[in-house]
């Protein structure tokens, strides 16, 4: 069952970090993809997407995110994969982590990550039934 709540309304469709406005936590989403570990994005390298600030390390991961963002950002928004797999919005920590299937999934904690992986065909199934409930109610900046 997926639950809404007044919360909710107040969250943005990209999870933000409240005093920055970064999404992802300014993480360069293209990184997630191509090095070992995430890297941090750099002030002057970033670009507007949905409604929110992304970095990225470098101006090459920039251009590829802007050709095609809806590849490299997060699902759910950023928001934490297993809770919307539960049929709820929370925030993620953009250094728990994993890419299945070419997709970038934030979790909130480890052990939300690990609850991912023992299904992740289903969990993801059920996070993408969940978010086109759910983000309806989340604003756009």
């Amino acid at each position: 069952m997926v639950q809404q709540s007044a919360a909710q309304t107040l969250a943005t469709y990209i999870m933000t970090d409240p005093l920055t406005g970064l999404a992802i936590g300014g993480m360069d989403p293209v990184s997630y993809f191509t090095e070992e570990a995430p890297l941090p994005g750099r002030p002057g390298l970033e670009t507007e997407w949905m409604g929110a600030s992304w970095l990225f390390a470098n101006a090459a991961n920039r251009d590829i995110f802007r050709a095609n963002p809806e590849i490299y950002a997060p699902q759910y928004g950023g928001h934490g994969a297993m809770s919307m797999a539960r049929g709820f919005v929370s925030d993620a920590d953009p250094m728990i982590y994993t890419v299945f299937k070419q997709r970038l999934f934030l979790f909130y904690s480890a052990s939300n990550r690990q609850a991912f992986l023992l299904s992740p065909d289903a969990a993801a199934l059920q996070g993408a039934e969940h978010w086109q409930v759910l983000s309806k109610s989340l604003s756009i900046r």
